[in-house]
């Protein structure tokens, strides 16, 4: 029975040594003298996680993502501040942690299960279902070192949600392995989540982040700079990258009219449709049927390089479909006043029924991060519904043509 007490975490610092060379840590040791220069990883990072909550933690490298996982688990000791973790607490942080490489699988399940707090008999108990879950086989008598990156996660994810622990943190370990093992673990962890359990989820797979988490919060420089809902730290993110990129020549909300914008406004998104085959404004369309997104600009500055793209997205804030005038190989340079239009225009909108949004960008090149002019997000709202005489489940309507072919038992095979 899992533990109803929340992990908590109160103005947690942790700062780095960092030294040039071996020598001068030697240097510092006996001659008294200073040698290093401090790296402040974390500056006074507060959360906390309820039972049954997946916290997401998203950020750019070295924003400090990984350190906080690490004090979480105990791999490091925070310089300041308190943690609060009842019961036990598991997880993936960096491939190979806890392992031995000389040794088998099997004997990497005892040795990765003791450093996870289970006793030998607690091990043994588990490891019929540690090994099935793995679905390593014969591999589990071959030494670590033999194994591909996958193998490794498959086996540390099965011992470690089968720890029974309370609090479960994992760190990027999904980018590696099939799909198929990829979405084995996220029903376990979906189901670990319904027990009550407690989860810090460190990707930078952002839709992950929007699909799994209850809430999240995003780092940088070691600072907590947004949290909220994953939907909305996501947007923050993407606003943070774009005015590194440009600087801080970027601007939120231009039009007085909308609160979900941002850019440097060289060109502005001035107008948004999206039309049925009647050519008709409509936020409802059939799956399957026609569908123009029609995308009004105008450059208060004359710009060489326009890329004007859509995004969609379901009602999970998950992304659907994305193009832009970039990858479509299609030039866009504007004088200063020029007023253009850009429609996407759809024979077919093959998208499961459903409510969805639609995003807006003006930037240069093949993202935003380089120069964005204008971003929107969610700046339009639409339904699709289902076409009676075409029924199917699932976000895609992929149209497959079905072809019988009969035999019988003991006629030659077709060659």
């Amino acid at each position: 029975m899992l533990h109803r007490d929340m992990i908590s975490a109160v103005n947690i610092c942790k700062t780095f040594r960092l030294y040039n060379s071996p020598s001068d840590r030697l240097k510092e040791i006996f001659l008294g003298s200073k040698h290093h220069r401090d790296f402040c990883a974390l500056r006074g990072i507060s959360f906390q996680i309820e039972p049954g909550e997946v916290l997401g933690i998203i950020g750019q490298n070295g924003a400090g993502k990984s350190t906080i996982l690490k004090i979480l688990t105990g791999v490091l000791i925070p310089n300041s501040g308190t943690i609060h973790v009842e019961g036990r607490i598991t997880g993936l942080l960096e491939l190979g942690t806890g392992f031995n490489s000389e040794l088998t699988g099997l004997r990497n399940i005892y040795l990765n299960g003791i450093l996870l707090g289970m006793s030998q008999g607690e091990i043994q108990a588990k490891l019929d279902r540690i090994t099935s879950f793995s679905e390593l086989g014969d591999f589990l008598g071959q030494q670590l070192k033999t194994y591909s990156t996958g193998m490794v996660m498959r086996l540390a994810f099965s011992i470690a949600i089968h720890a029974d622990p309370q609090a479960f943190v994992v760190d990027e370990a999904f980018s590696v392995g099939d799909a198929y093992f990829q979405q084995k673990c996220m029903k376990k962890i979906r189901e670990f989540k319904e027990r009550g359990g407690m989860i810090a989820f460190v990707s930078h797979d952002l839709n992950a982040v929007k699909v799994l988490c209850d809430k999240a919060i995003l780092l940088d420089h070691g600072l907590v700079v947004d949290e909220g809902t994953p939907e909305k730290v996501v947007k923050t993110y993407n606003f943070l990258l774009a005015r590194k990129g440009m600087g801080e020549d970027l601007r939120c909300c231009g039009n007085e009219a909308r609160s979900n914008g941002y850019g440097s406004y060289k060109v502005e998104i001035n107008s948004v449709r999206m039309l049925d085959e009647h050519g008709s404004d409509t936020e409802i369309f059939t799956a399957g049927a026609p569908c123009t997104i029609e995308i009004g600009l105008k450059a208060t500055d004359a710009v060489d390089g326009v890329t004007v793209g859509i995004l969609m997205r379901d009602r999970f804030g998950q992304d659907i479909f994305g193009t832009n005038t970039f990858t479509l190989r299609i030039p866009i340079e504007l004088q200063e006043g020029e007023i253009i239009q850009v429609k996407y225009i759809m024979d077919e909108l093959n998208l499961g029924c459903g409510k969805y949004t639609l995003t807006v960008a003006a930037h240069r090149d093949l993202v935003h991060i380089n120069e964005c002019y204008e971003w929107v997000d969610e700046i339009k709202s639409f339904e699709v519904v289902v076409d009676p005489a075409c029924l199917f489940i699932g976000i895609a309507r992929l149209k497959p043509r079905v072809q019988l072919e009969r035999r019988f038992a003991d006629s030659p095979i077709p060659g």
